[in-house]
């Protein structure tokens, strides 16, 4: 494996993305990596589309099984994945299209753990005013 280039960064992909991508160059299915792990499938679904967290001990498995450095699948610096192939297919527009989408997907992500975040905060102010 390779060091990532902008492609798998924390900047343009997720954690789900990086994982979904480890995984199936891996050549693993999302039931059989769940088995290895001794998940139930949903999680790994629910992990790959970013609406949870693995635990720190599921994550160093993963990492493992995977063949990426845990730094790489949590923040896309480290040992991890090339580019997938399919990119030096596509034409820079496309290219950067594609970086731009991704780029506004983690945007879009963080936001909305913030958002969360935030309706979590103002529900304990509001219980408190009670």
């Amino acid at each position: 494996m390779a060091e990532t280039d902008d492609w798998y960064s924390g900047d343009v992909a997720t954690f789900g993305d990086r994982l979904a991508g480890a995984r199936e160059a891996a050549g693993l299915t999302q039931d059989q990596l769940a088995k290895r792990l001794g998940v139930r499938v949903t999680s790994i679904r629910a992990w790959e589309d970013d609406s949870s967290e693995p635990r720190a001990n599921r994550l160093q498995m993963m990492a493992g099984m995977l063949n990426v450095s845990l730094r790489w699948l949590l923040t896309g610096e480290g040992d991890g994945l090339d580019a997938p192939a399919t990119a030096g297919l596509l034409s820079d527009d496309a290219q950067t299209a594609l970086k731009d989408l991704g780029r506004m997907r983690a945007q879009l992500l963080a936001l909305a753990t913030e958002m969360g975040q935030m309706e979590k905060r103002l529900r304990h102010l509001l219980r408190d005013e009670e």
